[in-house]
């Protein structure tokens, strides 16, 4: 039987844990827009339940209209832990696994600068080398999430 896909705007959610300056992380990508979380690797037993919380926040500071980041979050209950099914997800993940620890200098960041850093991969080109399928995560979700969500009436 195939694993179950997301029907939320913005797919499945890939997990993995990244340790950067000694500190634990977990970086959860959108398989869709590639947009990328970044959380203290805290309680990680009850991510399923946070999930929805953590995405919520990271969309609405990328400025997602509450509507839209409403809509979202409701989708993507229940969870479903399951193997990726877009294995390419995870060769971004490993691209972004690189990248944290230059954007959160040893001894110079916390759970305050993790948005910055959040930040900082949503303007990072993805699929460059694919010629028209360049993906820059803080453009995709909106258009992902207008696409969704407006078609079904509900933002």
């Amino acid at each position: 039987m195939a694993p179950a896909r997301s029907d939320t705007a913005l797919g499945d959610w890939c997990v993995n844990r990244i340790v950067v300056d000694r500190q634990p992380l977990l970086l959860l990508v959108s398989s869709a827009s590639l947009l990328a979380v970044l959380s203290p690797a805290r309680d990680v037993r009850r991510l399923p339940e946070r999930l929805a919380a953590l995405v919520g926040a990271r969309l609405k500071r990328l400025g997602i209209d509450d509507r839209a980041v409403d809509a979202e979050t409701r989708a993507m209950a229940p969870v479903v832990v399951a193997p990726p099914v877009d294995r390419s997800v995870l060769g971004i993940m490993v691209d972004y696994a690189k990248l944290v620890p230059y954007y959160l200098g040893p001894g110079r960041w916390g759970d305050e600068t993790l948005p910055w850093a959040e930040e900082r991969l949503a303007e990072n080109p993805c699929f460059a080398s694919r010629p028209f399928d360049c993906v820059i995560p803080k453009l995709k979700t909106p258009e992902l999430l207008r696409a969704k969500w407006l078609a079904e009436g509900r933002m």
